[in-house]
């Protein structure tokens, strides 16, 4: 059998178990949970390890050879985004034990984590347009559900409100693929990249990718289709948030956007430049906007959640280069962006556990009694904010390196000068929470919290001093993968197909 499927199996198939788990033996759940999040994390650790040696694999659902069948591609980007997920996945397991405690129904926590997780996974690995939106709407009616987990009126606002938005984007996605299939007869991405070249440049190419945009935005979370995630964040529990923001908006939004617009619409810079040009403006409209009002925040995490909205356009901004080291810094921020944010929200969520809010105005004295929480913390905005040698130093100079290749000196400079942006709103909780002196009661985190934080810390030292061959094994193939274009396409045919 192939490892392929795997990545989607295994959390679909431990969704339906846990809740027969939980009537078994309650503690037996989280368990269960944290080895399976520790096997997806050891399968994608093979995933890069395979990708050295196979550029690309294809899967054959029920032996359909494509374009017929149903197919699950595997490549060095696939590699990358599965290996996020579970490092994210497997924090986010460990750090929920005691979290999750104080809510009733942990089973139920649980699965719906299982069900995200399967809808990530199963996006990241699909060729098969139909199951890109199947899988997206799994991990999309999971992470309202689990929004509203709390289900107080603030829980339940924000998880409408992301609902409705979120289904917005959706049923775009849903629309594009019906006109797709209209015009070409098929759902294979690899078949669509071949069959969408007979009308590039008319008015349906730039209208369908026009529609895609739209709705990788919204799921994204880019300005203006941002107002939903700030309010999400604070309203999800904290595993949930840091979920939400180091993996879930870079999968649904910026993973679909890019697999499309290279691998797909087979899209460069040289032949589009206006296209580029958008994304440009997509990425440096969010980094201003939502750094500029993260700034004016006075909770912990909704702070946070509009950082996350700002951080997303550098991804964006390197994707708009079009170059190698601007795709490749895109690329590297996805995983940079992953460890510290994802970290990050970790902390809040240790905060709150203790003390019980999220007010950075009551939360002065922490640094002396949460030690483990307050240098995560340090750790994680120090990547966010590009301080070398952590991760975020090596993922934004790869942006900034590649708009000066690509002639944008003056974006150059000015993703240089909304760094220290990024640094004025991280520093605001430094200052406030941990350096500021209090009398606030509280007491060190649980450990199995401390363990997942200090996890990440521990991943974001490694990418950082090892980032050349973070680069060269991970970063670069996964690059390459979409500067391949509409290879991808061929290489998909040519491959010898995976069956059982």
């Amino acid at each position: 059998m192939s490892f392929i499927p795997l990545y989607f199996v295994i959390p679909l198939v431990s969704a339906f178990l846990i809740p027969i788990i939980g009537k078994l033996y309650k503690p037996l759940v989280w368990i269960w949970t944290l080895v399976v999040s520790f096997l997806l994390f050891l399968l994608g650790l093979y995933g890069v390890a395979f990708t050295q040696r196979v550029p690309i694999a294809v899967y054959a659902m029920g032996n359909w050879a494509p374009p017929l069948g149903i197919v699950m591609a595997f490549d060095s980007l696939s590699a990358l985004m599965v290996l996020t997920i579970s490092i994210i996945m497997f924090a986010v397991s460990l750090f929920s034990l005691r979290y999750i405690a104080r809510y009733t129904g942990e089973w139920k926590f649980y699965t719906l984590l299982m069900l995200m997780t399967a809808g990530m996974m199963g996006i990241s690995i699909t060729g098969d347009l139909f199951n890109m939106f199947v899988f997206l709407e799994i991990a999309a009616i999971s992470s309202y559900a689990l929004v509203a987990f709390g289900v107080g009126p603030d829980e339940l606002e924000a998880s409408i409100k992301y609902m409705v938005m979120g289904e917005i984007g959706g049923l775009t996605f849903l629309l594009a693929i019906a006109l797709i299939y209209a015009k070409t007869s098929t759902l294979n991405l690899a078949d669509i990249s071949m069959a969408l070249q007979a009308v590039r440049g008319t008015t349906f190419f730039w209208m369908i990718l026009g529609m895609l945009l739209l709705a990788f935005s919204i799921k994204a979370a880019l300005v203006p289709f941002h107002s939903w995630l700030p309010d999400a964040h604070p309203s999800a529990p904290a595993p949930i948030s840091s979920l939400l923001s180091s993996a879930f908006i870079k999968v649904l939004g910026i993973y679909t956007t890019a697999r499309l617009v290279f691998n797909v619409f087979g899209l460069t810079r040289t032949t589009d430049p206006l296209f580029f040009d958008i994304l440009l403006g997509l990425g440096l409209l969010s980094i201003t906007f939502a750094g500029l009002t993260a700034l004016r925040q006075k909770d912990y995490k909704r702070l946070l959640g509009f950082s996350s909205v700002s951080q997303i356009g550098y991804i964006m901004l390197g994707f708009g280069v079009g170059n190698y080291y601007g795709i490749a810094g895109a690329l590297f921020f996805i995983l940079a962006h992953a460890l510290a944010k994802g970290l990050l929200f970790l902390t809040s969520g240790s905060v709150v556990h203790v003390t019980g809010t999220r007010d950075l105005d009551k939360l002065a004295g922490l640094g002396e009694r949460m030690q483990t929480t307050a240098w995560s913390w340090r750790f994680g905005f120090s990547s966010l904010a590009g301080i070398p040698p952590l991760a975020g130093f090596f993922a934004k100079l790869f942006i900034i390196i590649g708009a000066i290749q690509a002639g944008f000196l003056w974006i150059a400079i000015v993703a240089i000068l909304l760094s220290a942006l990024t640094l004025g709103y991280l520093l605001k909780i430094e200052t406030k929470v941990y350096m500021k002196q209090g009398k606030i009661e509280a007491k060190p985190a649980p450990f199995t919290m401390r363990i997942a934080m200090v996890f990440l810390v521990v991943l974001l030292v490694i990418v950082g001093l090892f980032f050349q061959q973070i680069e060269t094994y991970l970063i670069e193939p996964a690059a390459q993968a979409l500067l391949r274009g509409l290879e991808y396409s061929s290489m998909v045919f040519g491959s010898i197909p995976l069956t059982f």
